[in-house]
């Protein structure tokens, strides 16, 4: 009779998991910035970055044939905000305390005021952008990908792409004074 010793076993989608993980650690405030700009309020934000999370690791066995796996991750929080805002996009939430966290090393109430307002003003003028141009902006902005990375990532042209990020820059100067 001949010894069959099973082989072992290998977790499938270890390299994958690893990927993810390190991926979400390693942009973590990236992607939470952009899904802010999306959403509009820290407790939501943390919300589609969480779903954002469960979707990548739910088709993880994608992510080895994904080029460019942040370009990836990116566009699925995107669409993740997006789904998100329109079903809460009336609901209106007390601010939580980590937002005025995030301005306590305002010098004075009257620049906090002033820096709460102007990010207002930016997130504001983002959520009038279209769909296509806020998508390449944000790709851009907070993902920090590259043209060629948001082209792949989005499947269009990359003189798409860079007319897409013109378009976006002109309208949000436009809308907060050029400030952008």
């Amino acid at each position: 009779m001949k010894d069959v010793t099973p082989e072992p076993i290998e977790a499938e989608g270890t390299d994958s998991a690893s990927l993810l993980e390190t991926l979400f650690r390693d942009a973590h405030r990236e992607l939470l910035g952009t899904l802010f700009y999306l959403v509009g309020n820290l407790e939501d934000a943390r919300d589609a970055l969480q779903e954002t999370f469960l979707k990548c690791w739910r088709n993880q066995e994608q992510v080895e044939s994904v080029d460019n796996l942040k370009a990836w991750v990116f566009r699925i929080a995107l669409n993740t905000g997006r789904d998100l805002r329109k079903t809460a996009w009336r609901r209106r939430r007390e601010a939580l305390p980590e937002e005025s966290l995030m301005l306590a090393n305002a010098p004075s109430p009257a620049s906090e005021i002033e820096m709460r307002e102007q990010l207002d003003r930016v997130r504001n003028a983002v959520l009038t952008l279209r769909p296509e141009e806020q998508e390449v902006f944000l790709l851009r902005q907070n993902g920090e990908l590259t043209y060629e990375q948001i082209a792949a990532a989005i499947n269009v042209p990359i003189g798409t792409v860079k007319t897409r990020m013109r378009a976006a820059l002109n309208h949000l100067r436009q809308s907060v004074g050029g400030q952008v």
